[in-house]
């Protein structure tokens, strides 16, 4: 099931708090996790187990060690005893994760390599324990094979009950749906992505209000037709990886019922960076793009988006294009709409922006047709 936003925000300010004594565990329990494997009989659960329930994008090319790639992407396990550790193959960059057990959580970072044995540092009772692990940070910043969890000899595990969403919800985008420095201080920082938590941003909180099932499919910096990063938005949108030429997700796996796109803030920023006038085939590529989707998901509700930060609000030029490609594209689509932020920020939007902000999508939503009623009613 999914490790709702909502039921976290107790808890989260905790585990920052405590983050420091959590890394001292990452980088320690590599060292001590065979040591206390001899002292108590241990067993591996591998990740190619069916306990295990995957929700999100997934490079699943390798049954026993599936990368995780896709912020916002879930596993999670029912298991009993009183121990447990995360165990995790090659890791590329930084991956960091909530790891949620019977309501506790605790913020870990993956470090880069070939294998981490993380052990969950709260003592655990005897009985059934409901094990989350979600990634906060998002799949441009890095990615990691998860291998499994390690628990008491003995122990059983048990698969979660399928989860009863009456939504999906597909949520693709740039830096503001990602959530990126939600949690930073005064000053965005991109030196460590610990601070840039997907769980919280807009995405994972409007689809919590609905109890929905959501994928996060977004990449910081990257844009419709240029932006801050060397790939734009229709060359990894349905790729297992934020790069070019990575291998074609499955998008018949999972089908979403609404589908959000928030893209356009990047083509006029990084355009006036370089001293550049903003592109003038924005209009047709985002068009295009749209329809692209659209192939992919013929029977999906297409909203189209636009704001979140100051960029996508002061730029006339950028408003005219993108509102030319949505009357556009919606005079042929009579499943596709559109709705604009009224918030937005100078610096990344913090996680009570990213609050404003799926208030005021959440408020719209309920209002309109296309949504389930027993869900516009709640």
């Amino acid at each position: 099931m999914p490790l709702y936003p909502m039921r976290i925000r107790r808890f989260v300010l905790r585990a920052l708090a405590g983050a420091a004594s959590v890394f001292l565990l990452v980088g320690t329990g590599l060292a001590q996790g065979s040591g206390s494997s001899a002292a108590t009989a241990r067993e591996v659960v591998s990740a190619s187990d069916p306990a295990f329930r995957y929700q999100g994008r997934f490079d699943m090319g390798n049954p026993a060690a599936p990368v995780i790639v896709w912020e916002s992407s879930r596993i999670s396990v029912g298991f009993s005893g009183t121990s447990l550790a995360l165990l995790f193959g090659r890791s590329v960059d930084q991956n960091y994760f909530n790891v949620q057990v019977d309501g506790e959580i605790q913020v870990v970072a993956v470090e880069p390599g070939s294998h981490a044995e993380i052990p969950w540092p709260v003592t655990l009772g005897q009985g059934l324990h409901h094990l989350v692990l979600i990634k906060r940070s998002e799949a441009a910043a890095g990615s990691a094979a998860f291998k499994g969890i390690e628990v008491a000899s003995g122990a059983v595990v048990e698969r979660p009950a399928a989860s009863k969403a009456a939504l999906r919800m597909l949520f693709l985008g740039d830096s503001i749906t990602v959530g990126a420095c939600d949690e930073d201080g005064a000053a965005d920082q991109w030196d460590s992505r610990r601070t840039h938590n997907a769980t919280l941003s807009y995405a994972a909180l409007t689809a919590d209000a609905f109890g929905a099932d959501f994928e996060n499919i977004s990449v910081s910096g990257i844009g419709v037709v240029t932006g801050y990063v060397d790939v734009t938005f229709d060359e990894v949108w349905d790729r297992l990886y934020p790069a070019r030429g990575a291998p074609r997700a499955d998008l018949t796996a999972w089908r979403p019922d609404v589908i959000f796109l928030n893209l356009g803030g990047n083509d006029t920023s990084y355009s006036k960076s370089k001293g550049r006038p903003f592109p003038t085939s924005f209009a047709n590529s985002y068009f295009m793009l749209v329809s692209a989707i659209r192939r992919a998901y013929p029977d999906a509700q297409l909203v189209l988006l636009r704001g979140g930060m100051s960029e996508t609000e002061d730029d006339p030029v950028l408003i005219a294009a993108w509102t030319e490609a949505v009357r556009r594209y919606e005079a042929q689509d009579s499943h596709s709409t559109h709705f604009v932020f009224l918030h937005h920020t100078d610096l990344h939007p913090r996680v009570a922006d990213h609050r404003i902000m799926a208030d005021e999508l959440i408020h719209w939503l309920l209002g309109q047709a296309f949504m389930p009623p027993r869900l516009a009613s709640k």
